[in-house]
């Protein structure tokens, strides 16, 4: 990466970095360029460089926000390489050792997800969590011999009610503990598994 490139890419990260400030701090609705721009110490030129509007803003954080939780649960997703070896009964993401961090981060994080989660339909959620379907979900559901046919409604039909779950959390300010929603969630899974 040149120079160029390298300023670019911080002056992008200091911009993401000031809207996720902002947003701790006041909704989505609220925020507004000209205070993004202040708190990045950036101008309003610069901002559109990078961005056309605040909702491609907020698609580019989500992003961010995936790669920190990506990050955060490296450790405890089971590796694409270890799923043909590992015993049927360890196979399965739906489980507090899961859950918890994933949503502890959440939490921790809760306003980003907040507004991600009120903009579900415009940044398309379930799709962004896809790459979990290819790279994860699919090769297990082969390991349980379920269908080709039928794996994607069955991927969908349980991401789509996870996102119900967690967006209630959310939107409920994560007041129930973690451990709580993750059993909450690791029920439903299970019921609709018989």
């Amino acid at each position: 990466m040149n120079k160029a490139e390298s300023k670019y890419f911080n002056t992008a990260n200091k911009i993401d970095e000031a809207f996720l400030e902002l947003l701790s701090k006041k909704d989505f609705e609220f925020i507004t360029v000209k205070e993004i721009c202040a708190t990045a110490g950036v101008n309003r030129s610069t901002f559109y460089l990078h961005y056309e509007t605040l909702n491609d803003l907020l698609i580019e954080s989500a992003e961010y926000i995936n790669v920190k939780l990506n990050a955060y649960l490296k450790d405890a997703i089971i590796k694409s390489s270890e799923i043909d070896d590992m015993p049927l009964d360890q196979l399965f993401l739906i489980t507090p050792k899961y859950l918890i961090p994933f949503l502890s981060f959440i939490k921790d994080n809760k306003k980003i997800f907040q507004t991600v989660l009120k903009q579900h339909q415009t940044l398309n959620l379930a799709e962004r969590y896809y790459n979990a379907y290819t790279d994860f979900i699919s090769p297990i559901m082969s390991r349980y011999e379920i269908n080709e046919e039928n794996k994607i409604y069955i991927f969908r039909f349980h991401i789509e009610g996870i996102i119900a779950i967690v967006k209630e959390w959310v939107k409920e300010n994560c007041k129930r503990p973690a451990e709580e929603i993750a059993t909450l969630i690791n029920g439903c899974v299970q019921s609709t598994a018989r």
